[in-house]
């Protein structure tokens, strides 16, 4: 791979990653034993499928002996597996972030990167969004759900999305900011450790943080700024361990996750929003195997089947967690071991991309407004309808990388374009399971953001790199 003159050689790996290499070359077996992890997750993701289906045939939704088994067994087991992922995201994402800028070590380079995260999220989101509003209009959704049933909907689901709409009122007392002041207060924090605290930590914030603190890393003497490197690296080298430590029961966990779902919605809220549901998939399918594989066969100049086949594990990963924060250090690992993204461009377009490359999201969001306003035969124009594009871009980056994490969004850009709100309640029911796809697309085109970013710097890829914390190289 020839480079220009001005471009600097992509660094060699450092004596951290040296010194591991080694050690792994003694202790690792060429191939893990023992059933693949996609494989045993796949079948975890399968036997919780049929189990729900199964239990809400039988028994129906609702049955006392169905909600004991979700809310004493099931649901915390498939709640202790994502809180034990998203528990080690803060010190992953800080870690890795600080560490992948500070590798990339030239202030230009770095800013070369940034653009070109940036400018692919920005493209692909917009193409995201334009196929769900096609899509929208082509096969109109919202006309062909009676009144009757969109109303028992409404009323059943109607709780929800009421404490959402208080929630987002609350978010929205006191004085109201300038714009720019806006943007300001939501990526520069006043505070890291508050940024972090709490249940929905700000992601934007962190990052913020981290890649000043790496920026600052870069400038100082080698020596100087080598010991908090190594501490970084090796907060980084737990991390992964942990991460690597909680995947060994995600398939326990995804089943128990799946089967929550179906026990107690079954196929019956499916069919009642069958044409909405179908209109999602629709574009998400498009986007993944159209756009995403035209992205890593012309950008990525890799086979798009030999992408999506190494890249399987990160995908059911994503798709039963529904969280981009949960599935980044899975998303990290195979990265970096199965694509032979580099550490430097995978810790930055990664840990950036978890909460602003959200094309799945910013696809839904736009979606579920034209849907709801075709409900309430509310005929938005042109012009409003590019406001729609407009905002779900913004939301796709603003949204947190958690589950059910567009609501909020959605509510407030229906009020915009003039909708009952209160009509959100109608897709709350099948939000979860849409979650679960769209979440994986976020994660995918993150993954196709990295590699982008890795051959135009120059990178090799699908070179096998072994990185901290791992025993093994991928089981993909």
């Amino acid at each position: 791979m020839s480079k220009k003159p001005d471009d600097a050689a992509p660094p060699g790996p450092s004596r951290f990653e040296q010194e591991l290499s080694t050690d792994l070359k003694d202790t690792t077996p060429d191939r893990p034993r023992g059933m693949l992890l996609h494989t045993r997750i796949l079948i975890g993701l399968a036997v919780g499928v049929a189990a729900g289906l199964t239990a809400n045939a039988v028994w129906g939704s609702g049955h006392p002996g169905v909600e004991w088994l979700v809310a004493n067994v099931t649901e915390p087991v498939g709640t202790l597996f994502l809180r034990g992922l998203l528990m080690i995201v803060i010190p992953l994402i800080g870690s890795s972030l600080i560490v992948g800028v500070a590798g990339i070590g030239d202030i230009r380079r770095l800013g070369r990167v940034g653009l070109r995260s940036f400018g692919y999220c920005l493209v692909v989101s917009a193409i995201s969004v334009i196929i769900g509003l096609t899509l929208a209009n082509t096969i109109r959704p919202g006309q062909h759900i009676k009144p009757e049933t969109a109303a028992r909907l409404e009323q059943r689901y109607g709780n929800a999305a009421s404490r959402q709409m208080e929630a987002l009122a609350k978010e929205k007392e006191g004085p109201r900011d300038s714009p720019l002041m806006q943007v300001v207060k939501s990526i520069v924090p006043s505070n890291p450790v508050q940024a972090v605290s709490g249940e929905f930590p700000n992601m934007l914030q962190l990052m913020f943080f981290a890649l000043v603190v790496g920026i600052a890393v870069t400038l100082l003497p080698a020596e100087v700024a080598a010991p908090l490197i190594r501490v970084l690296e090796a907060v980084y080298a737990v991390s992964a361990k942990i991460v690597d430590i909680m995947m060994k029961f995600a398939p326990y966990a995804v089943a128990c996750l799946l089967f929550n779902n179906t026990a107690r919605f079954g196929l019956d809220l499916l069919a009642a929003l069958s044409w909405f549901v179908v209109t999602v998939l629709l574009g998400l399918a498009l986007h993944m195997f159209g756009v995403y594989s035209l992205s890593v066969y012309f950008l990525s100049r890799l086979s798009p089947l030999e992408f999506f086949r190494r890249v399987k594990t990160v995908m059911l990963t994503a798709f039963s967690t529904s969280s981009s924060n949960a599935t980044l250090p899975t998303a990290l690992r195979v990265s970096e071991e199965n694509l032979g993204v580099p550490r430097e461009i995978n810790s930055f377009v990664l840990t950036v991309g978890a909460t602003a490359n959200q094309n799945g999201t910013a696809l839904y969001e736009g979606v579920t407004v034209l849907f709801l306003a075709q409900l309430a035969q509310v005929s938005l124009s042109l012009p409003q309808q590019l406001m729609v594009v407009y905002l779900a871009i913004l939301g796709g980056i603003g949204t947190a990388g958690v589950p059910s994490g567009s609501i909020p969004f959605i509510i407030a850009v229906l009020a915009t374009v003039h909708v009952n709100p209160g009509l959100i309640a109608i897709v709350l029911g099948v939000d979860r399971i849409l979650d679960m796809c769209r979440t994986t697309l976020n994660v995918v085109g993150d993954l196709t953001a990295a590699t982008y970013v890795a051959r135009a710097e120059g990178y090799e890829l699908l070179k096998p790199r072994a990185p901290a914390g791992h025993p093994a190289l991928a089981e993909d």
